[in-house]
């Protein structure tokens, strides 16, 4: 027994058993059918390609069957010559296609030549003619056979110089669309406000509009309408209509000022509309879209001005009360009263103002003038103990014997615009602020005065002996003296009894005595005149701080002689009189030194007060015709 996966190896055929029937031969027919069916192949064959060669042969110059152009002209079994005459009797498209040009109601045609297209027929049946003949002998076959069964359009060559379309649309675009953009103007002129309207820009877009074209062409249309495509650029400033009326609003008439002025009615300070004009203010502002508008300001400088002007007359500053203290009482006595003010509250005015130069109604063109009412600031009702004003801390006196009558009347009209004022904490105490104006008007009387390097006649002689008074109490009471000046040269009438560099000159407005409370409390001053003893002297009362000062000097230096006489002529006197009207004084620099305590501290540590004196002459005045006047 083998096992199932033992190999098996093919056995040898049987042979044939003596005596078995033989085989019949073959039938010949059958072997002729396959020689006759293959020489049939041949000769079908033969045939293909001898019709296939008489069909070359017969289209050998002409256009292939099933050869059209795409406006259904067949062009098979045409020559070339032929093709390219019947192309171009069937399709003038060059002088027949139109091509218009529209913009709103505006329109602009030309023709495919003008618009430089052209149909070029011998290309197009080179086109034709190459059909079916462009490949190897087996791709034309399969060409031509698919152009006989399924035809094959050809698409006509058309020749395009855009050159030509775009100098013409140039030409109607420049002629009849195109506009440069304008911004709208704004300007005042002659009380009014000028204006020109804005405009917007527009082109054509020649690149697009060419494209729009170019498509139509491609297309082969003979009659095309072509929008022109536009291209609009806004202008940065639109409108000014709006400003513009605000401006001639403006203009319309004068702002009035106004101000009652009691009985008599109304006071009326009116602004011309010329300066209304030169207080507007146009100004550009672009927007977060960029555009640009228009704004309209006003410059309230020349209104102000004449606020400025007006103040004077109307205002009314408040005035602090006056006392004088009682030294048995211990209070204060009311010797002026308070007075509240009135102050042109200018802002407030301004604005109403402004609002009245774009009112309408004329009625609303008035601007009442706005008051502020101000508080004194030390009323009359202030107490001592609300003051800090509980004792005389310093006192001094100075002395003008041999003064003349007027120098002696001014010195007590001086005094007097200083009795009583209260200087506040902190406060600044200016001689020439409270002195007020000196003139014959104000109660002074003329005498002599000195002016520059020499004593004159003048209004005010005299007020100098109440100005070093006062620098001499503050100096002595231990104040900062913020400002000072010696006179030009030595007078007597300020030497006794501190000596020379301790007098103090005024001359409003360019030279002042000044200094400071620099206490925590309030500083009253009373001044007193005793004209039978020809002495001045000044208090100051207040709460005490301690002080104690010490005073060095004078310490004189570089004494210069005098120089010689000097007489002047003066009318008043005839010829042979003279009358002396200065003293010789020898020029010098004096020294004073000060240090102020308070308690045992050092609060101004040895304060130098220099004052240089010129060498003075004696001063006479003659008669006219004198020899001897030498200025």
């Amino acid at each position: 027994m083998r096992a199932s996966n033992a190999p098996t190896y093919p056995q040898p055929a049987p042979r044939a058993r003596r005596g078995a029937q033989p085989q019949r031969a073959p039938n010949p027919w059958l072997l002729r059918v396959p020689l006759l069916l293959f020489f049939g192949a041949i000769l079908l064959a033969l045939v293909l390609v001898m019709l296939l060669a008489g069909y070359q042969f017969a289209y050998r110059d002409q256009i292939l069957p099933g050869v059209s152009t795409v406006f259904d002209l067949n062009l098979a079994g045409m020559t070339r010559d032929e093709a390219i005459v019947a192309l171009e009797r069937r399709f003038s498209y060059d002088d027949q296609a139109r091509f218009t040009f529209r913009y709103g109601d505006q329109e602009w045609t030309m023709t495919a030549r003008e618009a430089g297209v052209s149909f070029d027929a011998a290309a197009t049946v080179n086109a034709a003619y190459a059909v079916g003949r462009g490949g190897g002998w087996l791709s034309n076959l399969a060409d031509q056979l698919d152009a006989w069964l399924n035809g094959y359009p050809v698409a006509p060559v058309v020749i395009y110089n855009q050159t030509e379309a775009q100098a013409r649309l140039a030409q109607i675009a420049r002629d009849y669309v195109n506009r440069p953009v304008i911004d709208a103007t704004l300007a005042i002129r002659d009380g009014r406000a000028t204006t020109t309207p804005s405009q917007i820009g527009r082109s054509v877009d020649l690149s697009a509009t060419l494209g729009v074209l170019r498509n139509e062409i491609m297309r082969l249309s003979m009659a095309s309408t072509i929008g022109l495509v536009i291209s609009e650029t806004p202008p940065v400033v639109w409108d000014t209509a709006e400003v513009a009326a605000r401006i001639d609003q403006a203009l319309a008439a004068p702002v009035e000022f106004t101000a009652p002025q009691g009985a008599a009615g109304e006071q009326a300070w009116p602004v011309p509309v010329e300066t209304l004009e030169k207080m507007l203010v146009l100004q550009k502002a672009t927007q977060p879209d960029g555009s640009v508008v228009y704004q309209l300001g006003v410059d309230l400088g020349e209104a102000r001005a004449l606020l400025g002007e007006i103040a004077p007359e109307m205002e009314a500053q408040p005035q602090n009360a006056r006392f004088v203290f009682d030294d048995e009482t211990r209070q204060l006595e009311v010797i002026s009263r308070s007075v509240d003010g009135t102050v042109l509250d200018v802002e407030a005015t301004l604005a109403d103002f402004e609002r009245a130069l774009f009112a309408a109604n004329p009625a609303e063109r008035r601007v009442a003038l706005a008051f502020q009412h101000l508080r004194a600031d030390i009323p009359d009702t202030a107490t001592a103990a609300e003051l800090g004003i509980t004792e005389n801390v310093v006192s001094h006196t100075t002395y003008f014997y041999g003064s003349s009558a007027a120098r002696r009347r001014n010195v007590e009209v001086a005094a007097s615009h200083f009795h009583g004022l209260v200087v506040p904490p902190g406060g600044i105490f200016s001689f020439n602020e409270w002195l007020g104006d000196v003139s014959v008007e104000t109660g002074y009387e003329q005498g002599l005065i000195i002016v520059g390097n020499q004593t004159i006649t003048g209004v005010g002689g005299g007020v100098c002996q109440v100005s070093t008074t006062a620098f001499q109490t503050a100096f002595y009471g231990g104040y900062p003296i913020l400002e000072r000046t010696e006179h030009a040269y030595r007078v007597s009438y300020y030497e006794h009894g501190e000596g020379p560099g301790m007098d103090a000159t005024v001359y409003s407005p360019i030279v002042d005595f000044r200094f400071k409370n620099d206490t925590p409390y309030h500083l009253l001053i009373e001044t007193y005149v005793n004209l039978n003893n020809s002495t001045i002297t000044w208090k100051f009362y207040s709460t005490s701080m301690g002080r104690r000062v010490v005073k060095e000097g004078p310490t004189i230096r570089g004494q210069t002689s005098p120089p010689p006489a000097i007489y002047r002529a003066s009318s008043d006197l005839r010829l042979g009189q003279i009358r002396q009207v200065d003293y010789a004084q020898s020029g010098a620099d004096v020294y004073v030194y000060r240090t102020v305590y308070e308690g045992d501290r050092i609060i101004i540590d040895r304060e130098e007060f220099r004052s240089h004196y010129m060498p003075w002459a004696n001063q006479f005045e003659v008669g006219p015709g004198d020899s001897r006047i030498n200025n």
